[in-house]
């Protein structure tokens, strides 16, 4: 309990007030439940509690996390040692991207066992591979975003790491989404579930959405005026594809923004202190891939802003997800080209509602249903990641203080030159 004030959690969520009496009470779980709905909690507390008050073996590993990412794996391992800062259990994570010495800790845990293991599942077997791993008296699995973790092709890993487990166990089954390839998964490894439902595939009422529909190139004069004007201290900015993440990180400190980027490319060591900097409000903006749209616990986003249109609705519900948690408030703009009003058209039918269209400024010049297709000498810089062409130039400068103070210059009108560069505020 001291663990839980410490932690500032005062009131369950509701997928934690369904969720911890089942499973307190030995029954099999699976859960969908929107991002940003306490899932974690959900299953550390019962599990933590069951952990203080029945007996355990020693050295063995008791409860195995198995989560898709290195974030999330992280992010539950910290909120572990909030949680049992004042008890005497031990937790350790393991995933990829350490350096020898992250390694040999892994194993000297994995080996004389643990209360709890969070582990993604491919560095997980890389350490089964080695033989030392301890899990034959495993009493706790549980699956954390399962949806996730088969997207990214992990499927025949957790039906390897079940095949090392006792069929005795408990084992819990959490997934934002529920589509038939999960429920096959359930179907092989739990033992007459329990079902919970949260408000799947539907953004909380608390995000304002607006749609922003232009040309290609007007992605960047509109980014950059929308940032200048914001009023919002912290925001994500989602890219589709690490390239454009790039060179719009780029772009955005070249124009004075204090942004910077989270992607696969960079070191974990570097991830980290990126993802620290942005959660303790240093860093204003940050330019993301999907690596980050679950998975990771920042509250107080105040904007996210989906330069390009997800894949999917469930991509979306997790990207905008990222905003309005701990019943906050939020905003999500998404910029939609020409090419992809259809995908926009088919996640509103997801999400059970049409997001209203934002007024474009009238300087970036004609959209799309409105008149000639905008070149790069309406459109401002007339640069796009992704695409080619000289980016604007012009010296890089820092931003400071709010996220919200580009140069006093022009924003690249001319597409030639690049945009002037004045001191950003702040």
């Amino acid at each position: 309990m001291e663990g839980i004030l410490s932690s500032g959690w005062e009131e369950a969520t509701p997928v934690q007030e369904q969720v911890i009496p089942h499973i307190l009470a030995g029954k099999d779980i699976i859960a969908s439940a929107q991002t940003g709905t306490g899932k974690t909690g959900a299953f550390l507390l019962p599990i933590l509690q069951r952990l203080l008050s029945e007996p355990s073996p020693d050295h063995h590993i008791n409860a195995l996390i198995i989560v898709p990412t290195r974030e999330l794996a992280v992010q539950i391992s910290h909120q572990l040692d909030g949680l049992t800062y004042f008890t005497d259990i031990g937790s350790i994570a393991v995933y990829g991207g350490g350096d020898g010495n992250t390694f040999v800790q892994e194993k000297a845990a994995l080996s004389r066992g643990a209360d709890i293991v969070v582990a993604t599942p491919g560095k997980l077997i890389s350490h089964i591979n080695m033989g030392y791993v301890k899990l034959g008296q495993l009493s706790y699995l549980i699956l954390d975003e399962a949806d996730r973790m088969l997207d990214m092709g992990f499927h025949d890993d957790i039906m390897r790491i079940i095949g090392q487990v006792p069929q005795q166990r408990q084992t819990l089954l959490f997934s934002a989404t529920m589509p038939p390839r999960i429920r096959s998964l359930a179907q092989k490894i739990l033992r007459d579930p329990v079902e919970v439902n949260i408000a799947i595939s539907k953004p909380p009422e608390r995000i304002r959405q607006e749609l922003y529909v232009v040309y290609e190139p007007q992605k960047n004069p509109l980014v950059k005026r929308l940032l200048r004007n914001s009023p919002f201290r912290s925001i994500l900015v989602f890219c589709s594809r690490k390239h454009s993440v790039k060179l719009l990180t780029r772009e955005l400190k070249r124009a004075g923004f204090n942004a910077e980027e989270i992607h696969s490319d960079l070191e974990q060591s570097q991830r980290e202190e990126v993802l620290r900097r942005f959660s303790s409000k240093q860093l204003p903006i940050l330019v993301a891939t999907d690596i980050l749209s679950r998975g990771i616990d920042i509250d107080q986003i105040e904007l996210v802003i989906n330069y390009d249109v997800p894949h999917d609705g469930e991509d979306y519900v997790h990207r905008i997800g990222r905003t309005a948690r701990a019943e906050t408030d939020g905003t999500a703009y998404t910029f939609v080209t020409d090419k992809e009003l259809r995908r926009m058209a088919q996640i509103e039918k997801l999400i059970g509602r049409e997001v209203p269209r934002a007024t474009i400024p009238p300087e970036l010049g004609p959209t799309p249903g409105t008149g000639t297709p905008a070149g790069p000498e309406r459109a401002g810089q007339g640069h796009r990641p992704g695409g080619g062409g000289r980016p604007g130039g012009g010296q890089h400068r820092s931003g400071r203080g709010r996220p919200g103070q580009p140069s006093k210059g022009r924003d690249g009108r001319g597409g030639g030159k690049g945009p002037r560069q004045g001191s950003p505020r702040g």
